[in-house]
C-alpha cells in the first residue's frame, strides 16, 4: 500500500500477537483521520473494499464534527498521530471521554522516536505498512474484548 513511500515495515506496538488465521473483513464503522490526501484516499479504499464503513476526516476538527453526527456508529478511531493542529492522541482522548468503549488504532511514521505507550483498546501501527497488516490490526482491535467489556 505504501510501497512508493519507502521500505515496508510490519511493526506494531501493543498488547496482542498477530495471527494469520484471523479474518480481516468487517462491517463496523471506522473514523479515519489523516491529513495527507493520497494516504487518506488509498486507506479508505482498502478499508471499504474489506467491508468497513469509513468516515474520513483530514484533521481533528473535522473528525470531531463527523463523530458527533455518528458517535453511536463509530467502533474504531484510526488516526495519524501527527496532524496539523490538534494531534491524534489529543483527539483520541477527547473522543474516548465521550465514548469510553471507542477503540483506537494510531498510525505514525515516528513510533520509535516518540516512545509511544498505548493503553487498553489502543494500538499503534508504524508507517509504512502493508494492506494485510492494516486490515489484520483493524480486525484484531475491533475483536478485542478487554476487562472493561466483561
Amino acid at each position: 500500500m505504501y510501497a512508493q513511500m519507502g521500505e515496508m515495515r510490519e511493526e506494531t506496538t501493543g498488547w496482542w500477537h498477530e495471527t494469520d488465521e484471523q479474518s480481516s473483513v468487517g462491517t463496523e464503522t471506522i473514523l479515519f483521520v489523516e491529513d495527507e490526501e493520497f494516504v487518506r484516499e488509498v486507506t479508505c479504499e482498502v478499508l471499504r473494499s474489506a467491508g468497513y464503513t469509513v468516515l474520513a476526516a483530514k484533521n481533528a476538527g473535522e473528525a470531531l464534527r463527523i463523530h458527533d453526527r455518528n458517535s453511536g456508529a463509530v467502533g474504531l478511531l484510526l488516526t495519524d498521530i501527527v496532524l496539523r493542529g490538534e494531534n491524534g492522541r489529543e483527539l483520541a482522548g477527547r473522543l474516548k471521554r465521550e465514548n469510553p468503549a471507542l477503540k483506537v488504532l494510531f498510525v505514525t511514521g515516528y513510533a520509535e522516536q516518540m516512545g509511544l505507550s498505548v493503553g487498553e483498546r489502543e494500538q499503534c501501527l508504524a508507517k509504512p505498512f502493508s494492506t494485510e497488516v492494516l486490515l489484520r490490526n483493524v480486525r484484531q482491535l475491533l475483536d478485542f474484548v478487554g476487562i472493561l467489556d466483561r
